[in-house]
């Protein structure tokens, strides 16, 4: 599809910031935009397999203390995330379990699937965490041990989810990534700090993400390619 068309489908708001940032080449917008396209699919690809892995490990650890139910029990009167403090949380719950029954398909493994990235997140607030036992840092047993200068407890991993959950919810939205913050310039500096953080996490939770992503992971070759057109020349001038 050659640009002009390309634009009339994406929008020439949308293309704008592409084509400022490849300095007017339309051939090299319209391959950022593409390379965008590219990279957003493998982050949500390897995003997803982390949450399946951290959710059922967050499963199996609660399973093992409160039951294969746990999630629709915490949300019952007197459960453990009966407290006006998880609104968030138990919305999202109370949704699920509520449109499951209604339609005759609740399961334990079903209301888990339905569950958003936030609430695993919202797992390790400190509310939260204390609200399950204080024993979902367990689902991190590579993690490094906590000292006078860094704790890695659940504040952290916290806001480590969170950053993950934010880069989710970007490309969920059709954001680019290939950006430097607020800024028409290319840049993957900020998606690499984020691929890292996830390749830390599946580690730290003893999860082997090489052979895991294999064949789905091509993080580096991709944002590789989009730092090349900063140098490859000019088709047309500004």
């Amino acid at each position: 599809m050659i640009y002009s068309s390309f634009e009339n489908v994406m929008s020439t708001k949308r293309m704008r910031r592409y084509l400022y940032a490849c300095r007017g080449d339309k051939s090299k917008a319209l391959t950022l935009y593409r390379l965008n396209l590219r990279l957003s699919q493998e982050l949500f690809t390897i995003i997803s397999c982390y949450e399946v892995g951290l959710r059922n490990a967050i499963d199996r650890i609660m399973c093992s203390s409160l039951g294969e139910n746990w999630l629709r029990d915490a949300i019952m009167p007197g459960g453990i995330f009966d407290n006006p403090l998880f609104s968030g949380t138990t919305r999202i719950m109370h949704k699920a379990y509520n449109e499951l029954m209604a339609n005759g398909k609740y399961s334990c493994s079903k209301m888990l699937s339905a569950m958003e990235f936030g609430v695993w997140k919202y797992m390790f607030s400190t509310p939260q965490y204390r609200a399950t036992g204080r024993r979902l840092l367990k689902v991190f047993p590579k993690k490094p041990k906590s000292s006078s200068i860094m704790q890695y407890n659940n504040l952290f991993i916290y806001n480590e989810l969170d950053a993950v959950n934010r880069l989710r919810n970007r490309i969920a939205h059709h954001e680019p990534i290939c950006f430097m913050q607020d800024q028409e310039k290319i840049s993957t500096v900020y998606i690499l700090n984020c691929y890292h953080r996830i390749i830390k996490l599946f580690e730290w939770m003893d999860i082997d993400s090489t052979s895991l992503l294999y064949g789905l992971d091509h993080v580096n070759k991709l944002t590789s390619k989009i730092e090349d057109i900063n140098t490859t020349p000019i088709h047309q001038p500004f």
